[in-house]
């Protein structure tokens, strides 16, 4: 079995993370793989929810492989052409058009909480463990990554998670906004697949424009620019808005594309 695949049940992609000898640590390869397969999906207009989770419970993901470190991380030169490859990764999951899921069992460590954090939704199981440590390995974290740390937990608890390089629990993540959802072990993935099913059943049209205009907001925009505003009125000539309005009038579930 590959490393990272990617399958699709009705309306919803999963791409599996299956390194468990390696705690699911991604290789250059992988963050390489994953972006190929994001464009994959993108372009299969059946999917309109992905969902992120590892193969087994042992982890979501611990992060970049270390053991590749004194390899491909030896100069700025090289860790330069490193990051450049793994942020693109975590930068085009974030910007992915369609919902996405962080289903969490077991570590989300480093570059693992980074694409976790990346995803719209994180649902994480009890056990679960997260955090960043850079600092341990004398590491100076990323701007993009740094900033979505931030939103999701404040300054003060960011702060505190990258100075100690700390694992959170998951109960503490989700007092402090890690993450959205914490359920039993064994509970997780059928939760997670339950809400990727209720997104599924809606409008793509309006949860990808509605992710558009939310990221607008979080890149500081305060007015509907030309762009916004044309996405928002075109969504009342779609056949999906037809669909609801009808729907609505005969008291009726909506059978959206």
């Amino acid at each position: 079995m590959e490393e990272l695949y990617w399958k699709k049940e009705g309306r919803i992609a999963s791409i599996i993370i299956n390194r468990s000898h390696k705690k699911n640590a991604f290789n250059l390869h992988m963050f390489q793989k994953f972006s190929v397969l994001l464009d994959e999906i993108e372009n299969d207009d059946e999917v309109k929810v992905l969902v992120l989770c590892g193969a087994d419970e042992s982890a979501f993901s611990a992060g970049a492989d270390i053991s590749e470190f004194l390899q491909n991380r030896t100069s700025a030169e090289k860790a330069k052409q490193y990051n450049n490859i793994a942020l693109e990764t975590v930068e085009k999951l974030y910007h992915f058009p369609k919902p996405t899921i962080a289903a969490i069992r077991g570590l989300a460590i480093g570059g693992g909480l980074e694409l976790a954090l990346s995803c719209d939704f994180r649902f994480a199981s009890q056990e679960s463990l997260l955090g960043i440590t850079a600092a341990k390995l004398a590491i100076i974290y990323n701007l993009a990554s740094t900033k979505r740390l931030i939103d999701a937990v404040g300054t003060s608890i960011a702060k505190d998670m990258l100075y100690t390089g700390k694992l959170v629990k998951a109960p503490e993540g989700k007092e402090i906004g890690l993450v959205h959802h914490i359920l039993p072990k064994d509970e997780l993935l059928t939760t997670a697949y339950d809400y990727a099913k209720e997104l599924s059943e809606k409008s793509s049209l309006a949860l990808n424009g509605t992710k558009k205009v939310i990221h607008a907001v979080l890149n500081g925009a305060i007015e509907e620019d030309e762009k916004i505003e044309q996405l928002i009125l075109a969504s009342f000539e779609s056949e999906d808005y037809q669909e609801g309005i009808q729907a609505f009038l005969e008291k009726r579930k909506p059978n959206f594309k």
